[in-house]
């Protein structure tokens, strides 16, 4: 059993401020309005990725967001979401990994409720503090950089990390990273190979721990990352570029 865990935004799709092309069809819809893209060549060789392989979506994105997603192929046989701490099988949360997954972060959660309450008083944030599902912390800042590097000085770093992605400030604990998720569900499923793909800083430890890794060059100069990813040339789409190489040579 082969799984193909995929990040999914600017990996296989895409925002409308994304400039992608017209050849393209709506996978979200969110308040009436189409706000996520595949492009039809991404489409049609995600097809072919599915008849051979398990694909696994693998996203931060929360179980509310993730649903708005309809990648046209029916409903994915498992996914993981809140960064690899809820898992979806057939369409239903698996209450036994969410469990499982809570006592994992158990350890930070004093440290992520800190960073909390600094988010609450920074003077950049721009949104509420949202906690999702007591696993992770978010929220948006006018100053993303400003909010992370106040979080690094004040917050105990082995318990916890900062990221920023774009104006999104997130807490995470150190231990609910999609790596982990991935390892954990290769486990439970006994899986005999790992095809990861993902383009952000969140992907890094699931890029590391795949057998075969795909990422865009933009990662490329992140000290983090495994000397075995193979990175896209950056000429074409990264969406495209990467599931073509992986019907090519996986």
């Amino acid at each position: 059993m082969t799984l193909f865990h995929t990040d999914l935004d600017n990996t296989i799709i895409y925002s409308y401020k994304h400039e992608i092309g017209i050849a393209k069809r709506c996978v979200e819809v969110y308040r009436g309005r189409e706000i996520s893209f595949i492009t039809d060549t991404a489409y049609e060789l995600l097809k072919k990725i599915n008849e051979r392989m398990i694909i696994v979506p693998t996203t931060t994105r929360s179980v509310e967001q993730y649903n708005r997603i309809d990648l046209g192929m029916g409903t994915p046989r498992y996914a993981l979401v809140c960064n690899g701490g809820v898992l979806i099988a057939g369409g239903k949360e698996d209450s036994d990994w969410y469990e499982q997954s809570l006592e994992i972060v158990s350890e930070s959660r004093e440290m992520q409720k800190y960073g909390e309450e600094l988010l609450a008083r920074d003077i950049n944030r721009s949104m509420e503090v949202r906690n999702i599902q007591g696993l992770f912390t978010f929220t948006k800042s006018k100053k993303p950089l400003d909010s992370v590097n106040m979080l690094k000085k004040a917050l105990d770093m082995d318990k916890v990390d900062v990221f920023s992605n774009g104006i999104k400030v997130y807490i995470v604990p150190v231990k609910l990273n999609k790596g982990a998720g991935v390892l954990r569900l290769k486990e439970k499923l006994k899986a005999e190979k790992i095809i990861a793909a993902g383009d952000s800083e969140f992907d890094i430890s699931m890029l590391n721990c795949a057998d075969t890794a795909i990422a865009p060059p933009e990662l490329k100069g992140n000290a983090g990352i495994n000397k075995s990813v193979i990175f896209t040339t950056g000429s074409r789409l990264y969406a495209e570029e990467m599931l073509d190489y992986i019907n090519e040579y996986e």
